[in-house]
């Protein structure tokens, strides 16, 4: 198992939940970004610069991953795509996107940016939360768990 992170969007504070959860469960856990990125020193934690675009790091992801590997994001058509190829796929706001879940959740992402594209304004995520922050971290733990029985 590996753990992939979208990580040009994803937040500080889960990036440092998956910091130490690598290390601690010696997983190896890869950043892919467009851009430079910090990570503390670690024989488990490597980032993947990837060229700027339109979903490139996306692209990337799906590529690489494999079956049983995790995949952080936020990007529902990216999560659609890895739960396609038997990997799972965790949103920073602690929701598990699976076979079971990821069909209506992207048919309601297009939903709401058809309803974007025509002028209906939809307003934005919650800012993020201490409760979204726990609900990931345990989140984590569980899948973590379930992948070293």
């Amino acid at each position: 198992m590996q753990i992939w992170v979208d990580a040009d969007a994803c937040p500080g504070v889960i990036k440092a939940i998956l910091y130490r959860a690598a290390e601690r469960a010696q997983i190896p856990l890869v950043l892919v970004a467009n851009q430079a990125l910090y990570t503390p020193p670690s024989p488990w934690i490597r980032v993947v610069q990837v060229p700027r675009g339109f979903d490139v790091a996306d692209n990337h992801i799906v590529s690489v991953a494999e079956p049983g590997d995790l995949v952080i994001t936020a990007d529902i058509p990216l999560a659609a795509a890895v739960v396609e190829k038997g990997a799972s796929a965790l949103n920073p706001r602690g929701e598990l996107y699976s076979r079971e879940n990821i069909r209506e959740l992207l048919d309601m992402r297009n939903f709401m940016d058809t309803l974007r594209s025509s002028g209906v304004e939809t307003g934005g995520p919650a800012a993020f939360s201490q409760r979204d922050r726990q609900a990931f971290a345990n989140q984590l733990d569980r899948v973590l768990a379930r992948q070293q029985r």
